[in-house]
């Protein structure tokens, strides 16, 4: 591969380049990384990752696949029906592949590998940073997302357990939804996320996977043979307009972002090549495909135009197989939750340490302060907004847009200024080429970002 000529000078902000845990915990699940070396590593260099070809499938579809499943068939419902719904995937699965085959390409000439320094060393300072500041507002939000898919799951399993009716009026207080969320996060979420490692993820990861297949396995099951009390809204055949087909897009990003662990996914890979890669992340998204379309499709024919955002709250409480489907689910998200938070924990300590000029090496004690600290107000402050912001969707689409940035603008800046550093006189036509797609994921994921951002502000908060 040629070598280009890129921006890794860290030094700006007067911090090394592993600033505090992030490096670390910017890791997928179930990833086992080597050391940073010079150069290629040879067969038998034990520096070499350890991950197969299969093994990194796995961990890019439970990458992939998660809690966002739940708001596919309501994907389909704003882009217009199944038509529409299958095209605007098929369309931006395209550019999804690029992004991860780009990104570790951009690992490769940069000798980087987390998504974050890859940013750094490819695009430079500001781009860095405001990378990092993405991550932090995204697991952030993700939090939000989770603290609410708790309390719209626990809503029905206790409606199920106190044998109260669908819709009724009034419930003893110890049913009410604000008090089992934060009931469930400050005996589970919050002792899990203050620790600093984080070797629980193997088991989250598994959990994660099965949990995602039998939601949709029961989704595609109860469309084949429904119930009898569930009755579908209108089943729409084409979008209301092109902006509703657009409106669907940030779920869809939401789904299939798994851009920021792909860096270290390709680098603890046996063969840490290329075309090995867009093998992978081919197979991967494929299989992604499949199961979100399976869950957004057959959810979407149940419930039509009705379906709730969280599609297993359209189901009936009394519902046995559902009603395992949602117990999954919570288990899902209350180790996801952790693992969420010691991402955007670790960019938070990363940029306060180069802010300072801090050394990582420093006392234990006030790295244990700071460290309950940060994740005390990180806590409080997403469980406030999800007991006042009880809509999934909203907030996935906020989220959706910025995961478009990790999906479209952050990989198409580093393409583009990985081929400006190139120092051939002479640029072929594939040189251009690269540079203009570059600049068409940019303009993309700018596009979906403003769009999100403008609903945002002006649909929602003004509503």
């Amino acid at each position: 591969m040629a070598q280009v000529s890129i921006n890794s000078d860290y030094s700006e902000w007067g911090s090394s380049t592993d600033a505090g845990e992030r490096a670390r915990l910017l890791q997928s699940p179930c990833v086992d990384m080597a050391p940073k070396s010079d150069g290629e590593a040879s067969p038998g260099d034990p520096d070499r990752g350890t991950t197969s070809t299969l093994g990194a499938i796995f961990i890019v579809v439970n990458a992939c696949l998660g809690a966002g499943l739940l708001n596919f068939p309501a994907a389909f419902s704003t882009a217009g029906g199944v038509a529409a719904g299958i095209a605007l995937q098929m369309g931006m699965l395209v550019f999804i592949i690029s992004g991860l085959v780009i990104l570790a390409y951009c690992s490769q000439a940069s000798n980087e590998r987390t998504y974050q320094e890859v940013v750094w060393a490819v695009c430079g300072k500001l781009t860095g940073v405001l990378c990092e500041v993405a991550i932090a507002v995204y697991t952030f939000g993700t939090c939000i997302a989770f603290l609410i898919i708790i309390g719209d799951q626990q809503d029905k399993i206790i409606a199920v357990m106190a044998k109260e009716p669908e819709g009724a009026s009034s419930s003893p207080w110890y049913t009410d939804r604000k008090f089992t969320i934060s009931l469930t996060a400050f005996l589970f979420i919050l002792p899990l996320s203050i620790p600093r490692e984080i070797g629980f993820q193997k088991y989250a990861s598994f959990l994660s996977v099965v949990g995602t297949w039998y939601v949709t396995a029961i989704i595609i099951i109860k469309y084949i043979w429904p119930d009898k009390e569930m009755r579908p809204g209108d089943i729409l055949t084409r979008p209301a307009s092109w902006m509703a087909v657009f409106n669907a897009m940030p779920t869809i990003c939401f789904g299939f972002q798994c851009h920021v662990s792909s860096v270290p996914v390709f680098n603890s890979m046996r063969r840490p090549e290329i075309k090995t890669w867009g093998g992978v992340v081919t197979a991967a998204m494929v299989i992604a495909l499949a199961v979100y379309m399976g869950t957004g499709i057959c959810g979407f024919l149940t419930f039509g135009a009705a379906v709730d955002p969280d599609v297993l709250r359209s189901y009936p409480s009394e519902d046995v197989a559902v009603a395992v489907a949602r117990a999954f689910i919570i288990l899902s998200v209350l180790t996801s939750y952790p693992i969420l938070h010691f991402c955007g924990r670790a960019v938070v300590e990363g940029l306060w340490l180069r802010y300072k000029g801090m050394p990582v090496e420093e006392d234990v004690g006030r790295e244990r302060r700071r460290r309950v600290l940060q994740t005390l107000v990180w806590f409080l402050l997403t469980l406030l907004l999800a007991l006042f912001i009880p809509d999934i969707g909203k907030v996935i689409s906020v989220i959706g847009g910025l995961a478009a940035c990790f999906i479209f603008i952050f990989p198409g800046l580093c393409l583009i200024q990985a081929k400006l550093s190139e120092m051939e006189e002479v640029k072929p036509a594939s040189w251009w080429a690269l540079v203009s797609y570059g600049v068409l994921l940019v303009t993309l994921g700018a596009f979906i970002f403003g769009q999100t951002t403008a609903n945002a502000i002006f649909v929602d908060l003004l509503a």
